[in-house]
């Protein structure tokens, strides 16, 4: 691989004022199509969104990875990104409307093609990583606006250093794809820049119907218009302006294992570290003790659905939540045993039984044309007294290799939700955890004194 060799200066390019010193110049904007194939049974066609499609967050998530040099060249990383997006055509499509189809919203596979953008930064990438720390609103210029109306589904953006490292900022809809599903993508794009010919099995699986095959008739045993899909619009309130801040901490692979062990339960990292962080946000937050709250728990249904399954390699969402609560008296005198086990039992119940009642729903909702909303919350909604939590610890991101090893740095740029987390792999500790979260700014500086101390 060459190293990344400064672009000759022809003309003058728009800039962008980084905060880690140092002007941004977009070199390059382009729309990138990967070439069609007529034969393919997906060429040309309208997928309905599934009932877990429509209940994800309608928004673009965006991430970074930063790789420090050598790096493949943008061309190199281009060409690989083109071969992949043959294999994900549901990123180069476009979110429509099905008249033909009880006017279900659909991905239209079109092949309009992935934004692609292209910047020169005139710093090295050292100077960067002190930003790349943490969340920050000063992050979104390394990735294309996730604001307004957005047409592509799939977003990325090289920003190249005078070095030669590289920030990648990507955003995607959510309606597309939920966390396994991306890190699949990554995991293919990375092996094609490495100079693979193909990309490694498992490919992925993009029968959407397959996987939402409601019974007859249909048996809805919960109630999903209340817990799925009704706004608790007198649990989530407007933005407070300026006062949510976005902050990390980490937890070291010691004070996973001593907090195991204060548990005094088998619990998963996940869930001691939550019920950790609960109690922590909790007492930072000040609530009274006869408060009840509650967290919604991110819970992926490839491994829980039976018969006939769904394959891990499924691309789409397939994710619903529980929803442990507690009062606040009984959360922070109950010890971590209590909280573990507030946990568990409701990520439990979230079980084989409890998605294909949702599948269910999602046929009963078809067939009337229902105009569904999701609980998912809004982009500046403050969600105290409760939380939303999402696991990124299985997905293997930090380990990402475009053919110099894993990103240095790897983080949500900005989250846009108060009580929002999302725990990630440590980039920087074998065995730590990454803990990215959005609270009130005097909030989140009262959790950053006590979140290290175990109770």
């Amino acid at each position: 691989m060459k190293p990344f060799k400064h672009p000759k200066k022809k003309k003058k390019k728009r800039k962008k004022k980084m905060g880690g010193g140092g002007a941004m110049g977009i070199t390059k904007t382009t729309i990138l199509k990967p070439p069609t194939n007529p034969n393919s049974p997906l060429h040309n066609t309208k997928v309905p969104l599934t009932i877990f499609d429509r209940a994800a967050f309608d928004l673009h998530v965006a991430v970074l990875y930063a790789f420090r040099p050598p790096m493949p060249s943008n061309s190199t990383l281009i060409s690989a990104l083109s071969t992949t997006l043959l294999h994900f055509p549901h990123l180069a499509g476009t979110l429509s409307i099905d008249p033909t189809n009880h006017n279900l919203p659909c991905i239209h596979l079109n092949n309009a093609g992935a934004l692609l953008v292209e910047t020169y930064l005139p710093i090295t990438l050292s100077d960067q990583l002190p930003l790349l720390d943490r969340p920050s609103p000063d992050l979104a210029r390394l990735h294309p606006s996730t604001q307004g109306d957005v047409p592509h589904l799939l977003q990325i953006q090289l920003n190249r250093y005078a070095c030669g490292g590289l920030v990648i900022g990507q955003t995607a809809h959510h309606h597309v794809a939920d966390g396994q599903s991306m890190s699949a993508f990554f995991r293919i794009w990375a092996e094609l820049a490495r100079g693979a010919l193909e990309p490694s099995p498992p490919l992925p699986f993009h029968d959407r119907a397959a996987i939402a095959v409601p019974r007859h008739p249909p048996r809805v045993a919960f109630n999903h218009r209340e817990i799925e899909f009704k706004n608790d619009k007198a649990r989530a309130t407007a933005r407070g302006g300026s006062s949510i801040e976005s902050l990390s901490v980490r937890y070291s692979a010691e004070f996973v294992s001593a907090l195991k062990m204060k548990a005094a339960e088998r619990c998963s990292t996940f869930e001691c570290l939550l019920a950790h962080t609960w109690k922590k946000i909790t007492a930072a937050r000040g609530l009274n003790a006869g408060t009840t709250t509650r967290v919604r728990v991110a819970v992926n249904g490839r491994a829980r659905m039976r018969e006939p399954g769904v394959p891990m390699e499924y691309f789409g969402n397939l994710v619903l939540w529980a929803y442990p609560e507690m009062r606040v008296e009984e959360l922070m005198k109950g010890g971590y045993g209590s909280a573990v086990k507030a946990i568990h039992e409701a990520v439990a119940r979230v079980d084989d039984a409890y998605f294909k009642s949702f599948v269910d729903f999602g046929e009963v909702v078809a067939k009337e044309e229902e105009v569904l909303v999701a609980t998912a919350p809004e982009v500046g909604r403050v969600l105290c007294p409760d939380l939303e939590v999402d696991s990124w610890l299985r997905f293997r991101f930090h380990e990402l290799d475009f053919g110099s090893g894993g990103p240095c740095a790897f983080l949500p740029p900005d989250l846009p939700i108060e009580g929002l987390l999302v725990f990630a792999p440590s980039i920087k500790e074998v065995g730590g955890v990454d803990v990215f979260l959005a609270l009130e700014h005097e909030h989140g500086r009262k959790f950053k004194e006590i979140y290290n101390y175990i109770d």
